[in-house]
């Protein structure tokens, strides 16, 4: 059960990805092609003001969400200069303090994710009607994961290499 439950953040930024490249086709379509035709044939334009919508909230919630798997997965750049250099105990605690951070961040973003839902729940988006909490979830779903990420990493014993292991 917590196997399928840690590939629902993969399988979503997946979906996401998958929306934002067609959402990008139909755009570009709409834009180019069908708006070309409506102006040969003078009728009326296809709206297609949906398109950005859909675009945002995608590339919103693809970034968030993706930037904790990045997390979990430890993919993000990291920069070992000077901590190699330092005994195992001086570098495990360094891992423990920047996943800490991390995990800190991610509290943040979701807390004020959170306000900014509450603040624009009666919102909505001009072409699709969205309410606009949807949008601002994306930070208080992405901080959740994150800080729940952030501290599992920190938990967890540093990947060999890391952490004098």
């Amino acid at each position: 059960m917590l196997r399928i439950l840690s590939a629902v953040p993969k399988i979503t930024v997946t979906a996401l990805i998958v929306l934002a490249i067609v959402n990008l086709l139909i755009g570009v379509i709409l834009r180019y092609f069908v708006g070309a035709i409506t102006d040969w044939l003078d009728v009326d334009p296809v709206p297609f003001t949906w398109v950005e919508e859909v675009g945002e909230l995608s590339l919103a919630w693809l970034t968030l969400i993706g930037a904790a798997i990045g997390i979990q997965s430890r993919s993000h750049f990291t920069l070992t200069v000077f901590v190699h250099r330092l005994s195992p105990r001086a570098q495990l605690w360094i891992h423990c303090f920047n996943h800490a951070l991390i995990a800190g961040v991610g509290v943040l973003a979701a807390w004020y994710g959170f306000k900014l839902c509450l603040l624009n729940r009666t919102l909505t988006t001009p072409g699709l009607q969205i309410n606009l909490a949807w949008l601002y979830a994306s930070s208080m779903v992405g901080g959740v994961l994150i800080a729940v990420y952030g501290l599992a990493v920190m938990i967890s014993p540093p990947p060999r290499g890391e952490a004098g292991h």
